[in-house]
């Protein structure tokens, strides 16, 4: 029988109170596991994801060798979205899993931690020149401080979810590109994709016409 270690991030303390984003971790690694594998430990980190210094993921890797176990998360983007770190987590040598890209060997998980590094450095930068733009044309910026709460988090949450979206359009292209030049047809990568658990841009499930599309972007 499998044995993990299943390792959970949120960002925020509230999110780790609330179970926002945490339940849904827990679900998809308690649903990948069944019945026919076995969790040993869980832990829950409280870190953002561009931090490489993290106690808990450090626990987890340490558990997962003592347990001769899979280090498992729901998401990759929960472990990591620097090369260099991810290169870190490899290079010691622990075996780890991610639930939403199951069948990922090493090589993919290198350049799919590539596109998200690149998408989080090009989003930074859009917005910050979004924002001297605005400036410039004599908008008057909003101040965080003077927001009420639930505009924060529903700006956040718009933030995030277009964010993801685009992360994820641009891992898919990046797979599906992978895997044709391997020789693997259309209607494979399709089929890859949709077990992998990624969408269209509108949530919908890849056919082979849609995967064409990716790869000439």
């Amino acid at each position: 029988m499998i044995r993990y270690v299943a390792y959970f991030r949120v960002s925020t303390a509230r999110q780790g109170q609330s179970g926002l984003g945490l339940e849904a971790q827990q679900a998809a690694v308690r649903n990948f596991v069944g019945t026919e594998a076995s969790i040993v430990a869980e832990y829950v980190e409280i870190e953002s994801g561009r931090k490489n210094a993290r106690p808990q993921l450090q626990a987890a890797i340490t558990q997962a060798k003592q347990e001769n176990a899979v280090l498992l998360v729901a998401k990759l983007d929960r472990l990591a979205r620097n090369v260099a770190f991810l290169a870190t987590l490899m290079e010691s040598h622990v075996r780890f899993k991610a639930v939403d890209l199951p069948a990922a060997d090493e090589f993919t998980l290198h350049i799919l931690a590539a596109v998200a590094q690149k998408e989080a450095t090009a989003i930074s930068t859009r917005t910050r020149d979004a924002l001297a733009a605005k400036k410039a044309r004599g908008f008057q910026l909003g101040t965080p401080a003077n927001l009420t709460e639930e505009a924060r988090e529903k700006a956040l949450a718009s933030l995030q979810h277009n964010a993801q979206t685009n992360l994820n359009n641009r891992q898919a292209a990046q797979l599906a590109m992978l895997l044709r030049a391997t020789g693997v047809t259309l209607r494979e990568i399709a089929a890859r994709l949709n077990e992998s658990g990624y969408r269209t841009r509108r949530g919908k499930a890849f056919h082979p016409m849609g995967v064409k599309r990716l790869l000439i972007k």
